[in-house]
């Protein structure tokens, strides 16, 4: 009998650590879980700042490097002569480079 108790104890001891590595498991999935919700939660309230109080327009640069902000954006953001404002450049079509002939 002391070979069968051996044995059931083996068995539990194999069924506890399979319990306890299915839990970890259930544990990890649930942290990643949360982990991943609030990355898309702090990249859509991301997106809503940028979006919110900001315009986003397409313009030409000028001679000397200067672009102009339409007139709609600069009436909805309150924008007037000598206001400072903060420009993200994302080039989106470049003028093709003729070189020299």
């Amino acid at each position: 009998m002391s070979d069968s108790g051996g044995a059931d104890e083996a068995a539990g001891a194999f069924k506890k650590a399979i319990e306890k590595g299915a839990e970890a498991q259930r544990d990890f999935v649930k942290s990643y879980s949360a982990v991943q919700q609030d990355a898309i939660h702090n990249f859509f309230s991301t997106l809503q700042g940028l979006t919110y109080y900001n315009a986003m327009f397409k313009t030409t640069v000028q001679s000397g490097g200067r672009i102009s902000i339409p007139e709609a954006e600069r009436q909805a953001l309150n924008i007037g002569d000598g206001d400072l404002v903060q420009v993200i450049i994302i080039p989106i079509h470049r003028k093709k480079d003729t070189g020299p002939e």
